[in-house]
């Protein structure tokens, strides 16, 4: 019997092929109350599980194939370093002590409080590093037992194999980066988790967050995995099996005509140059942003640098980091901005506490500004990075004049200092503003006389301007990119620039969308930056538009205030000429 799953899609097209199953989940784990003298033994048995896992993801690390994306090392050095949170290799032991319990039993109790503490967290990103935790206690609890940690893959697999598995962890990556395999889906995950980005990096076709996949799919089973819709449709009927044959070879066609164009300039049919940027999260990503066809950097996530780790990065280490992703673009534009933590995002060394409300509490600039010493030193870091390359300092939440001018005297205070100790700096960095908070995008005019440029978080704007939590299943529904609001703001934030002759890109998803390319060029939006995999869908829609076209059919979009005429204006916009 056929049946069709849906998931997070991750990309790379549609694959068709055989199931081959991975047994990696954690078995039910057995409640065992030890005797006092029994303690001592259990726990040193769960030090050594964790020094045998520490030893395995560092060979790990050493045997990563060449032709491995760079993010593939930087996860499996992050799973290295959560061995050493306390939470994980210290609690445990402690619960066996109070708890009078088996190491595995102890391990469970501490892992369902980890999940609970992450799936408290507002954050995409952040909330997905439970997966994180999660990959990493299964070895713990895998070496517990004496079982591999080593996925069983058979060498002798066909082309056409698709994995099937409950979670893949970076180091299972590692196993099967070379393998014979045309897809993969897994029961967890998310859009922003490492098995997420490393899927699109490998470029494979893949689906996550189907839930109930492992246990429905049997071995051998035909399967088809859309790695665009997110769809696993499980023992498929001819006539489905015919139509994505169908689909497939059209991506396939697609995808060769998309790559020719990798070099193109993005200039559109009438002579404008549009700027298409990448957006990365960690400093190993820089390496593939000009292979990407972007031009620069238009957003680096620094506060990564900060996250899952004991400690404050120094400001040498800090400058280390922005001075790699200098170099590795080669004189390209380097969007930086300053740490967005607090709240949700708040590292356990930064000691702030929780929030009621972490989105409307101490973070991005505000958390800056309250820590002037922290972000000072970031501060200092950049400048001197950007004596390597063309550095672009962007400040995260602002909410009007009040907090820019308070963020730009720290700025103005840390060249100072490095005025005093002889310190090598671009003389004229460039300061930009981010625009996620609809106060910001209302007193837009007003930052713009002490900026050089601004770019618009959408994702937060979105989510401010609508009162929505998108991650709230409830209400996520609602969470939509071409409100009337939204894209008033949106609009008022790019002509106010053009007017003061200051660029504007949008740097949240709504930049890689190609349903919204056409708008958002029509709005008179000319720098974009977005994930490397979403950019040449967007240059070839860029390539395929007149601007004298787009500019009527957006300004009809923007006067519409009713969803479902604007539905239909945006799908005549993208069916028009070019399109």
């Amino acid at each position: 019997m056929s049946i069709i799953l849906h998931g997070v899609p991750i990309g790379g097209g549609i694959a068709i092929g055989r199931a081959h199953l991975l047994t990696q989940s954690m078995d039910d784990v057995v409640h065992l109350v030890l005797d006092d003298d029994e303690i001592p033994a259990e726990q040193a048995r769960f030090d050594l599980a964790v020094r045998d896992t520490r030893k395995q993801l560092e060979l790990l690390w050493g045997t990563i194939p060449e032709n491995a994306p760079a993010e593939l090392g930087a996860f499996l050095s992050l799973h290295i370093m959560l061995l050493s949170d306390p939470t994980i290799s210290r609690e445990p032991r402690e619960l066996v002590e109070s708890q009078r319990c088996n190491a595995e039993w102890a391990l469970k109790l501490q892992c369902d409080t980890l999940v609970a503490q992450f799936e408290a967290i507002e954050d995409d990103y952040l909330r997905e590093r439970k997966h994180d935790v999660l990959q990493v206690i299964e070895r713990i609890f895998k070496n517990l037992g004496g079982h591999s940690t080593e996925l069983q893959i058979a060498e002798d697999l066909d082309e056409d194999t698709i994995l099937v598995a409950h979670d893949l962890s970076p180091a299972d990556m590692v196993y099967f980066k070379d393998a014979c395999v045309a897809a993969f889906v897994t029961d967890v995950g998310g859009a922003t988790s490492h098995t997420a980005i490393l899927g699109r990096s490998l470029d494979l076709p893949s689906v996550i967050a189907l839930h109930h996949a492992r246990e429905l799919v049997r071995e051998e089973e035909m399967i088809i995995v859309d790695g665009q819709q997110g769809v696993l449709v499980i023992d498929p009927p001819a006539s489905v099996l015919a139509e994505y044959r169908r689909r497939q070879r059209n991506w396939v066609e697609a995808r060769r005509k998309l790559s020719s164009i990798r070099k193109t300039d993005a200039i559109t049919r009438d002579g404008t140059p549009i700027e298409l940027l990448a957006n990365i999260e960690l400093p190993q990503d820089a390496a593939n942003v000009l292979e990407s066809g972007a031009v620069g950097v238009g957003l680096f996530r620094s506060e990564f640098l900060f996250l899952g780790r004991d400690s404050l990065p120094s400001e040498d280490e800090q400058y280390e980091a922005y001075r790699a992703v200098a170099e590795a673009t080669r004189g390209a534009p380097v969007t930086v901005r300053t740490m967005d933590l607090g709240a949700d995002k708040n590292p356990r060394w930064l000691g702030h506490g929780s929030a009621e409300n972490p989105a409307l509490g101490l973070t991005g600039i505000r958390l800056c500004l309250a820590e002037p010493l922290m972000f000072r030193a970031q501060l200092r870091a950049l400048l001197r990075a950007s004596h390597h390359g063309k550095i672009r300092i962007l400040f995260p939440m602002i909410n009007g004049l009040s907090e820019l001018k308070q963020a730009l005297s720290q700025l103005e205070y840390a060249k100072h200092e490095l005025r005093e100790e002889a310190q090598p700096f671009a003389a004229e960095v460039e300061v930009g503003a981010m625009i996620e908070i609809p106060s910001a995008a209302l007193v837009v005019g007003s930052l713009l006389k002490h900026v050089d440029f601004l770019s618009i978080g959408t994702n937060d704007l979105i989510q401010y301007t609508l009162a929505i939590d998108r991650n709230d299943d409830s209400v996520s529904h609602l969470y939509d990119p071409v409100h009337p609001a939204v894209l008033k703001l949106i609009s008022h934030t790019i002509k106010t620039a053009t007017k003061a002759g200051k660029p504007v890109s949008v740097c949240g998803e709504m930049a890689g969308d190609a349903r919204l390319t056409r708008l958002l060029l029509g709005m008179g939006l000319r720098r974009f930056s977005m994930h490397p995999a979403n950019l040449l869908q967007v240059k070839q829609n860029v390539l395929n538009s007149h601007l004298d076209e787009l500019g009527p059919q957006a300004s009809r979009i923007l006067r519409s205030e009713d969803p479902d005429r604007i539905a239909d204006l945006l799908q005549q916009l993208n069916a028009g000429p070019g399109a």
